[in-house]
């Protein structure tokens, strides 16, 4: 949610930003002119309230005077009326405002790159492990052996695709047996990396209420991509973010604890509306997915640093498993709605020869917070928004995709990437295991 004083203030600098974001032109003139309209009301229904005060006093004075009171009667009967009149109107007005403004995304910082797609997205950095060059699905010219990974799991028969549509319809599936402990060891994996930096363990709940999805800028925009638990205002988590975000919604936190670091493990829900025809086979886009996510709750003065050390923490799992990835800036156009500014880390998935976005690190700045009414007291003890982050730290599957491409080996089987071996009992590789 924006600050509807900072639109007002600002009101040109507002339109372009959000022009910048694919709001209409437009949109902001004619939602400060219902706010003007509502803040004229409100200040009407004031003074009618006095007027009603003022007929109070009349009344009283007749009758202790024992005088008539009729006409003073009649008059506040009058006023009263249409102080409801007024105050059903300033409630439709309020909730035409809230509704205009609840659509609205987030205001992008000035460094981020102002373009309409991913297009516009500006590459950071990149990395590769020492050894990468000479791997041969590192090669421009790809081995004949090279396959997806989904071709890969199914040859192992640790990943069963068939059986998941056949339980659950398409874009679920069976892990299974050696694919079961890849994932796992994957997952156990990143949550003691974010341990050791500083990030609390939670285990959240994957249902939650219409109030959090709101208080992450998930609802009302986005209602037709989620799950949602027939009946009931409730809703299957699309991400851990909306739990570990919205565990501290209407409080105030000590200035001394920022920055509080939160890190889960969760089940992910997605219906994925709008990826008809995208990525149908394999681990890249599921309806139903693990996902380790990172949450920070920071000083404002902070978050932009605090933006750089999530990065880092999700850029440092990747170097670890020796997977090759680029950092990239979003632009204006392909940011999720409630980022002020997006870091996309991307994995190398070899038999795509492209990168695919793995983590999603966000700076929301106080546009969460203010939905959710999380604040602190800063220096002069005065209550001021925190600013929340959030990020993949990382998304499961698509880790275990890139390991089973950029580990195969000619032979069929794949190498365990060497930090993951402990989480498997020292197992090195990956072969066919028959199961029943």
């Amino acid at each position: 949610m924006l600050d509807m004083k900072y639109l007002r203030k600002n009101k040109e600098e507002a339109a372009k930003k959000l022009q910048d974001r694919g709001v209409e032109a437009g949109t902001l003139e004619a939602l400060l002119e219902k706010d003007q309209k509502r803040r004229d009301l409100i200040a009407k229904v004031e003074e009618m309230k006095a007027k009603r005060n003022e007929a109070s006093d009349k009344i009283a004075f007749a009758k202790r005077q024992k005088e008539d009171a009729s006409a003073a009667i009649a008059e506040m009967q009058e006023v009263a009326k249409q102080i409801k009149d007024m105050d059903q109107e300033l409630a439709d007005l309020d909730a035409e405002v809230k509704e205009v403004a609840a659509h609205l995304p987030n205001i992008a910082e000035d460094d981020v790159p102002v373009g309409p797609d991913e297009d516009s997205n500006v590459e950071v950095r990149k990395w590769a492990p020492a050894d990468y060059e000479g791997r041969p699905e590192a090669l421009t010219e790809a081995p004949a052996w090279l396959k997806p990974h989904f071709e890969i799991g199914e040859d192992l028969g640790i990943l069963d695709f068939e059986r998941g549509a056949k339980v659950s319809g398409a874009r679920f599936l069976y892990y299974v047996g050696d694919g079961a402990r890849l994932e796992r060891a994957v997952y156990n994996f990143m949550l003691d990396e974010h341990r050791k930096e500083g990030y609390t363990e939670m285990i959240t709940p994957i249902v939650v209420n219409d109030s959090a999805m709101y208080g992450t800028g998930q609802y009302p925009k986005f209602k037709d991509d989620a799950y949602r638990v027939q009946d009931l205002d409730q809703t299957y988590i699309p991400t851990a973010e909306v739990p570990l975000t919205n565990y501290y919604s209407g409080e105030t936190l000590p200035a001394e604890d920022l920055p509080i670091s939160f890190t889960a493990l969760s089940p992910s829900f997605r219906k994925e509306a709008g990826a008809a025809g995208r990525d149908t086979r394999g681990l890249i886009r599921l309806h139903q997915f693990n996902k380790v996510e990172m949450v920070k709750f920071a000083k404002p003065d902070d978050s932009d640093n605090q933006l750089e050390i999530m990065t880092k923490n999700a850029e440092n799992i990747l170097q670890k498993l020796g997977l090759p990835y680029h950092v990239i800036t979003l632009s204006t156009g392909d940011m999720g709605f409630s980022a002020a500014k997006t870091h996309d880390v991307e994995v190398w998935i070899p038999a795509q020869n492209c990168y695919r976005e793995i983590s999603s690190v966000s700076n929301t700045r106080d546009f969460q917070a203010r939905r959710m009414h999380i604040t602190y007291r800063n220096d002069e003890g005065k209550l001021e928004l925190v600013h929340t982050l959030n990020g993949s730290g990382l998304a499961v599957g698509r880790t275990v995709a890139a390991i089973l491409e950029n580990y195969q080996n000619e032979d069929g089987s794949v190498t365990v990437p060497e930090v993951l071996r402990p989480y498997l009992g020292g197992q090195e590789k990956l072969n066919k295991t028959p199961h029943h």
